[in-house]
């Protein structure tokens, strides 16, 4: 499948809308202008089939709030080349670590972070309804 991973625009808005269903409009664009959403687009159709929104921790340790895959095209190496840009994106700006969550129950998602490079670092509890949010962190190289 051929990817373009690129950093979100605001031409982008409506799709990332689509995709996220949590922010307004008006948070979307301000971190669309903020650098804090990352697409990919399938080509050659123009599709967007996935994103990341970071967040930042204490307003400075990169955090990957949400992940997200069109299910049509999951397990198709989307969220790595996806999280591979947001590494390098983020290493360029002289970051060390990005961090991610995952919740307790959710085995999947926790596997994944896994086998990605991320190592478990903490437990956040009852936040999400009683249900703990596990945290995971990855180093970040300018390589």
């Amino acid at each position: 499948m051929n990817i373009k991973v690129r950093l979100a625009e605001l031409k982008d808005i409506a799709a990332i809308a689509d995709m996220d269903g949590d922010l307004s409009t008006a948070r979307l664009i301000w971190k669309l202008q903020h650098k804090e959403i990352i697409i990919a687009i399938s080509r050659p159709e123009g599709r967007a089939i996935g994103f990341i929104r970071l967040e930042y921790l204490w307003s400075k340790q990169p955090y990957i709030s949400l992940i997200r895959v069109v299910p049509g095209e999951r397990r198709k190496g989307v969220g790595k080349k996806l999280l591979a840009f947001a590494e390098s994106f983020l290493a360029g700006r002289g970051l060390t670590k990005l961090y991610s969550s995952s919740q307790e129950d959710e085995a999947e998602p926790q596997q994944w972070h896994r086998h990605v490079g991320f190592t478990e670092c903490g437990i956040i509890n009852g936040i999400n309804d009683g249900i703990g949010e596990v945290m995971f962190v990855k180093s970040l190289s300018a390589g």
